[in-house]
C-alpha cells in the first residue's frame, strides 16, 4: 500500500474513467489521463478524438458525465474556468485571444488590473503596478518583448509568448496548451518550444496539445493518444516514436497491447 500511496502522490491531476456525452453522442469513453509533477504530458489524436473535451473537462468548460477527477490527490468538482483558476489550473487557447489595439502590459493584464485603493470597482488604475509586473514576468521567462509595445505591431510568435505569459500571472501549478504552435513560423514555433522548457523549469506541469509530432516528441516528456474518444495509450518519450504516435492515433490500441498500464508501470 505505500508504493501505490507514493505512486498516486507523484500525480498532480488524476482523471479516471471520465465520459462525457453530448446528447447521444459519446465524445469520451471511460477515459484516463494523469500528469506528474513538473511534467510535459502531450495529447494526441486525430481531429474529433476528444482532445479538446478532455481539456475542457479539466478547465471547467465541460463537466464530465461520469469520472472524477483529483488534483493533488484531492477529489474535486470542477463546474466553472473560475474554479479551475482556484485549484491552479491555466489554459492558453490557439486563438490567442490578444486584443492587438492593446499594449503587451494591458493584455496581461485584461481582466486582472490592478488598481490603488481599497475599491476594486472605483479605484485608478496602478499602471506602474502593472507594468513593472509585466516587466519582471517577460524577463523571468527571457521574453525580449517591449512591454509598452501594441500587440498588432508583434509577430504571430511573439503575440502567442503575450498569451502564454499571461496564464502565469496567477502563479498556475498547470497549464494547458491548446496547439500554441499552430500558424506559427518556425522561428515562432522555436521560441514557443523554449518558454515550454523553461515553464517546465520553473516547476509547472504542462499538457501540451499539438498536431505537430516533431514539436510533440521533442517537448514531451510523456503522450496521451485518443482516438475516437478512448485511450490509445501512453508512450513514454525514450519509446517514442512518430509511426507509433500515427499508428495509435488512426487505429487505436495495438493488438499486441492490452492496453493502458497502471499508473506506475
Amino acid at each position: 500500500m505505500a508504493a501505490e500511496r507514493q505512486s498516486t502522490e507523484d500525480y498532480i491531476v488524476e482523471m479516471e474513467g471520465i465520459t462525457k456525452k453530448f446528447g447521444e453522442v459519446v465524445a469520451l469513453e471511460d477515459v484516463d489521463f494523469r500528469l506528474r509533477r513538473n511534467e510535459v504530458m502531450a495529447l494526441a489524436g486525430d481531429n474529433g478524438a476528444g482532445k479538446s473535451t478532455l481539456i475542457k473537462c479539466l478547465a471547467g468548460a465541460h463537466q464530465p458525465t461520469a469520472g472524477t477527477i483529483r488534483i493533488n490527490g484531492e477529489e474535486i468538482s470542477i463546474e466553472n474556468p473560475r474554479q479551475a483558476k482556484d485549484h491552479g489550473i491555466e489554459t492558453t487557447f490557439q486563438d490567442l485571444a490578444v486584443a492587438g489595439n492593446l499594449t503587451v502590459t494591458k493584455n496581461i493584464f485584461l481582466g486582472r488590473e490592478k488598481v490603488n485603493g481599497p475599491n476594486t470597482i472605483l479605484g485608478v488604475l496602478d499602471k506602474g503596478r502593472m507594468r513593472k509586473r509585466a516587466k519582471e514576468l517577460l524577463e523571468d521567462l527571457e521574453i525580449g518583448v517591449d512591454v509598452d509595445a501594441k500587440v498588432s505591431n508583434l509577430s504571430g510568435g511573439e503575440r502567442q509568448l503575450v498569451s502564454i505569459s499571461r496564464t502565469l500571472l496567477s502563479d498556475p501549478k498547470i497549464v494547458i496548451m491548446d496547439e500554441p504552435t499552430s500558424a506559427l513560423s518556425v522561428e515562432g514555433a522555436e521560441r514557443v518550444l523554449q518558454l515550454i522548457e523553461r515553464m517546465q523549469n520553473q516547476g509547472i506541469s504542462i499538457i501540451l496539445i499539438s498536431h505537430n509530432l516533431d514539436y510533440v516528441r521533442r517537448a514531451a516528456d510523456r503522450i496521451t493518444v485518443l482516438h475516437q474518444g478512448q485511450s490509445a495509450g501512453v508512450i513514454e518519450k525514450d519509446n517514442v516514436e512518430r509511426e507509433d504516435i500515427v499508428s495509435r492515433m488512426l487505429g487505436g490500441i495495438p493488438d499486441d497491447e492490452p492496453g493502458e498500464q497502471p499508473a506506475d508501470v
